[in-house]
């Protein structure tokens, strides 16, 4: 697989299609491996709260979710791997590699969302669990989607809980001894590709401005988000190329005297 570095992760160098290939052609018994998808809210809150980190470097797939941070990252020079979205590997898996019969296991999604999954999918075996809201703040409930999972093995798990708790979600599922399948943490990813949520037109997405459509249509929910925290981001961004600038020893070199 091909990686890039950005941001302190290791990103795959690959297009959306390509990451849904390679994902589909895994055996449904092979150990659980899971999906993120960070974008720029991960990535702030991964500097704010480091001991999240590991969510992510235990993921065996990692894709940029965000045309925003790859356009101000290609004006910096960084080197940069290709955006491939959440949202775009989930509909590529459902619409070309999802096959009649397989097992799907979804953790969260509302009634009336799974409703139309099952309209969609009406050939595929689906075991929905749908936990409170607050998971991270509710130990036994987060224990219940854990055990749900676990108990319903399924050649693909998505975990539709928002992040960090479908990563924290993931990893767990991760752990177990005799987990298999594959894990997407897709956010509102059902959502876009149900229709119930609509995505930005292509050309806003080409351009990186899908966050002010989405900004459009949820104001109250995302305006701290996308216009107070996330600006950090380019904060991140400077000093990484600041970084990369520095000329550094070699490490066959002595350390200098003190």
């Amino acid at each position: 697989m091909r990686e890039v570095s950005l941001l302190g992760l290791r990103l795959l160098d690959m297009e959306a299609e390509a990451i849904a290939a390679l994902m589909a052609a895994r055996p449904p018994s092979a150990p659980f491996a899971y999906l993120v998808t960070p974008n720029a809210d991960h990535f702030v809150r991964l500097r704010r709260q480091p001991i999240l980190s590991s969510l992510y470097a235990q993921a065996t797939w990692r894709s940029l979710d965000s045309r925003a941070i790859a356009q101000a990252a290609r004006l910096l020079g960084l080197h940069l791997p290709a955006v491939a979205t959440g949202a775009d590997i989930l509909a590529i898996l459902l619409d070309r590699h999802l096959r009649a019969g397989d097992r799907l296991t979804v953790i969260g999604l509302c009634s009336e969302g799974l409703a139309a999954l099952h309209d969609r999918l009406p050939d595929v075996d689906i075991a929905h669990h749908a936990p409170p809201m607050g998971l991270l703040q509710d130990q036994n409930a987060f224990a219940a989607a854990l055990a749900f999972a676990s108990s319903h093995p399924a050649r693909f798990t998505l975990l539709a809980l928002g992040s960090p708790v479908q990563e924290m979600l993931a990893q767990a599922i991760a752990s177990g001894e005799d987990a298999t399948g594959i894990g997407l943490c897709i956010g509102a990813g059902l959502d876009f590709w149900l229709g119930r949520k609509c995505r930005a037109p292509r050309l806003m997405r080409r351009l990186g401005a899908e966050w002010l459509f989405r900004l459009a249509a949820e104001p109250e929910r995302l305006w701290k988000r996308y216009l107070v925290d996330d600006w950090a981001i380019l904060r991140f961004l400077v000093d990484e190329r600041r970084q990369s600038r520095e000329v550094r020893p070699p490490s066959w070199m002595p350390d200098p005297p003190v």
